[in-house]
């Protein structure tokens, strides 16, 4: 009678059954070793396959696999080639996620890439950002998408597309029906009318669009407006940095249509937008940043409130033109029920808006983020801000650059208990009074601490060091000091030296860039016995201060195990004290990013 081995190795080939005992002879790290060789070898010439050892093998010498599967072979080999193609673009391949991000792809691999998609069934995220050379190509790519069915995420940002590869773009997402996420930021050429392409394209699945910086038009938003209307399980909307998108056109006396100022007559751009934002009611959040907004376009999007109760981030920044408006949307707010962030920075917010805003927060009962900087009216309305807000649940509350006067500061000093991120910068008043600010805080609540040109002292970073040393700060994860020149010596030795900072990432003490004269880092060897209990360091900002080439030999030694981003003036601008050693500096630190 025959061995259960001799029946099992039955139609098998000769050369199947001697490399089944090789192997069983070779180590475990032999055959890793030899896998891959051999993988490379069969992407290359289409070889079989090795086989898997099974479980079987492991525990019975005798035992060999059946009859290899044709399918399976060929399967083995287009991943094989799959891995090749990511190994050398710097990347890993991975079944279910392809990000091959700044890998300066061009049309060829991206050709290559297309003929390896059906071997990537199992695909759901694929990010192709940031490789400028792919614009114009992507029709060989997309004709291929049927492959990828199953595709969730699809990431084209900064490819610089054009209005075909839009059009086959349109074309190819009939293939993908459950895309949630497309990110098309970035890229000038969709502006023009190129996303008539996707029209009617897209499908109801879709959860979040991203056109940032597209360069789109008042034409755009009313395809836009289009596109979002058919898009009920929307919940992400950012066209952030598209400042032409609310401008309006007038009709010349020849029939031709010309630019106008924004909200200066004519047919308003964000009306074709707006109103489609009724079919989104899952929308959470809505992104407006730098677009050109005017008065005539917050009361146009107040009105839409009613239909959008679900939205919790509203970024309404950077548009000066709302200046003196913010009373025809401010009524509206209280139907944002579920608000949760508001960004109005940069807005040149008067003191009528700020009044209107401050009547309508109670009613904003789910708010945690408010970001007022860059406002200067700001800093005349803060006591009436801080008692209309939910103090105990704010988290973020900028005010960097909203010219802070001392009644300002006590009033924060409420708020302070419950904030994550602290940020007056650019407000001279700090400097002589930080203490009133820091005795506010709580213990293991605060998360980022800026300060960048307040004018700080000596006795203000004293007064810092002390509530480090009492633990107040142990959650710390940001501190920038930045142009702050007239703290002296004492005042960086007690703070560097005080410790309770373990937690902090980045610690950025430069002075203005203007300064004329760098001052020498005399507190240098606080700074580098800092360093041990600095355990969680990234990135250190010393910029302007002057350092020899030894005392930059010694920072670096002393960070030359970390992967800390130093930052340092380049030696060429140094102080004409250390113009001796300039040639020798240069050399031994070409680099002056420690990684």
């Amino acid at each position: 009678m025959e061995s259960s081995d001799v029946q099992r190795g039955r139609g098998r080939s000769p050369f199947d059954l001697i490399m089944n005992q090789i192997r069983r002879k070779r180590t475990t790290s032999d055959r890793k070793s030899t896998s891959g060789r051999f993988l490379s070898r069969q992407a290359e010439s289409g070889g079989l396959p090795e086989d898997k050892e099974t479980e079987e093998e492991r525990d019975g010498a005798g035992v060999v696999h059946g009859p290899v599967d044709p399918a399976e072979s060929v399967c083995d080999m287009g991943w094989g080639r799959v891995c090749v193609f990511v190994k050398r673009l710097g990347k890993r391949a991975d079944s279910r996620t392809l990000s091959l991000a700044h890998c300066d792809l061009t049309a060829t691999d991206v050709l290559e890439l297309a003929t390896l998609l059906p071997s990537l069934s199992l695909l759901e995220e694929m990010d192709l950002s940031w490789n400028e050379l792919i614009g114009g190509c992507l029709r060989s790519l997309t004709s291929h998408l049927q492959n990828v069915g199953g595709l969730r995420t699809l990431r084209l940002s900064c490819c610089r597309l054009t209005a075909d590869d839009i059009t086959a773009l349109g074309e190819a997402l009939r293939c993908v029906p459950v895309l949630e996420v497309l990110d098309l930021s970035w890229n000038a050429g969709i502006g023009g009318s190129a996303l008539q392409g996707i029209v009617g394209k897209l499908h109801p699945t879709l959860r979040e669009l991203y056109l940032v910086a597209c360069q789109l038009t008042e034409t755009d938003a009313t395809i836009l407006g289009g596109i979002v209307s058919v898009l009920p399980r929307l919940c992400v909307l950012d066209v952030s940095c598209n400042p032409l998108l609310a401008h309006t056109q007038t009709e010349a006396e020849d029939g031709s249509m010309s630019k106008t100022e924004p909200g200066k007559g004519g047919v308003w751009g964000l009306g074709g937008l707006v109103p489609s934002l009724s079919h989104t009611p899952s929308l959470t959040t809505l992104r407006l940043h730098d677009c050109g907004l005017t008065t005539q376009s917050l009361s146009l999007l107040g009105g839409s409130f009613h239909c959008l109760r679900s939205l919790c981030q509203l970024d309404l920044s950077c548009n000066k033109g709302v200046a003196g408006g913010l009373s025809l949307l401010s009524p509206h707010l209280a139907l944002l029920s579920h608000l949760g962030g508001l960004d109005l920075h940069l807005c040149c917010l008067t003191h009528t808006d700020l009044q209107a805003l401050i009547q309508a927060l109670p009613s904003l009962t789910e708010l945690t983020e408010l970001d007022l900087s860059s406002n200067k009216e700001v800093g005349g309305v803060v006591s009436d801000l801080v008692s209309a807000l939910p103090l105990s649940q704010i988290k973020l509350l900028p005010l960097n650059g909203c010219s802070l006067n001392q009644e300002s500061l006590s009033a924060l000093a409420l708020a302070m208990p419950y904030l994550w991120c602290i940020d007056v910068s650019w407000s001279k008043m700090v400097g002589g009074h930080l203490a009133l600010l820091l005795e506010a805080l709580q213990p293991s609540v605060t998360q980022e601490l800026r300060l960048s040109s307040c004018d700080l002292t000596t006795d203000d970073l004293l007064h810092l060091a002390v509530v480090c040393k009492r633990g107040v700060l142990s959650s710390l994860r940001v501190l920038d000091l930045s142009y702050n020149g007239g703290v002296g010596e004492e005042g960086w030795c007690g703070l560097l030296g005080a410790g309770g900072l373990g937690s902090l990432e980045e610690l950025d003490l430069s002075l203005r860039p203007l300064t004329s004269n760098p001052s020498p880092l005399t507190w240098l060897p606080t700074l580098l016995s800092a360093f041990p209990h600095l355990p969680a360091l990234t990135r250190l900002s010393l910029q302007r201060w002057t350092l020899t080439a030894q005392e930059r030999e010694q920072v670096n030694h002393a960070l030359r195990k970390r992967k800390v981003l130093l930052e340092l003036d380049p030696v060429p601008f140094a102080s004409s004290a250390n113009q001796e050693g300039l040639e020798e500096e240069r050399c031994e630190l070409e680099g002056l990013l420690f990684v």
